[in-house]
């Protein structure tokens, strides 16, 4: 059984149809990408898939769950985790106050401190920072802070989308071997990114989003060698 299954799912803008009856799964460890240019429905699957948005048809089922109609605050204690686009750092709260906003569905102390470690030998720019306005923070900064909030909440699988959006070559570098190491460190991945050769470099499998369709699927390094996928994704 898949650990995330997506069904036939539609969601519509009040009478624009954004996703079209689409169908994917993840498997546990597994790092998945989707991929596809703006406005192809990536953003929208995510938010779909961790209760931000209520589809018109269709079903998500996570670990044997229907949690189609769950409320977005359960779906995170059930196990998953969502990084959003732009990162969404709350500004004028501090590094550390920010990570424990990550927690905030947990109740043992003992665990949230031991996952705030946890999170600081991941990403040890955080904890240099830990007093500082996570508005003040360099963007890439701000997208390990978001990671490193949603790590907070212990999940089974974190929901990442765009994470290199924004940042620099290096830094793009660096946020790209943190994914494999959550993803090495026992947590599934379901990554929405613009940048398809990186994501396609990491990932096990690949589903390819066009207007709110998949048009193709596969093994991530199948596609890396598609023809029409290095057309119109990877600039070659």
């Amino acid at each position: 059984m898949a650990m995330l299954e997506v069904k036939d799912l539609e969601v519509y803008y009040g009478v624009i149809q954004a996703i079209k009856g689409i169908s994917f799964e993840v498997n546990e460890g597994e790092i998945i990408a989707l991929i596809g240019s703006n406005g192809a429905g990536k953003t929208t699957t995510l938010q779909t898939i961790t209760g931000l948005i209520t589809p018109k048809k269709g079903s998500v089922t996570f670990e044997g769950k229907n949690i189609t109609k769950v409320p977005a605050h359960k779906i995170v204690e059930m196990g998953i985790a969502h990084v959003p686009e732009g990162r969404r750092v709350f500004a004028q709260l501090t590094v550390y106050q920010n990570l424990k906003m990550g927690a905030y569905t947990r109740k043992d102390k003992g665990e949230i401190e031991e996952s705030l470690q946890k999170v600081y030998r991941r990403f040890p720019r955080l904890e240099e920072r830990k007093n500082q306005m996570a508005g003040t923070l360099s963007g890439g900064e701000q997208q390990m802070l978001a990671m490193g909030r949603a790590l907070m909440s212990n999940p089974r699988i974190i929901l990442m989308d765009e994470p290199s959006m924004g940042l620099s070559p290096i830094l793009v570098n660096e946020i790209f071997d943190i994914i494999q190491s959550v993803s090495a460190g026992g947590t599934t991945v379901l990554l929405v990114e613009q940048n398809a050769k990186k994501a396609l470099a990491i990932a096990d499998r690949a589903y390819v989003l066009e207007t709110g369709r998949i048009v193709q699927e596969g093994r991530a390094a199948d596609l890396m060698d598609d023809e029409s996928i290095k057309k119109a994704y990877l600039g070659e």
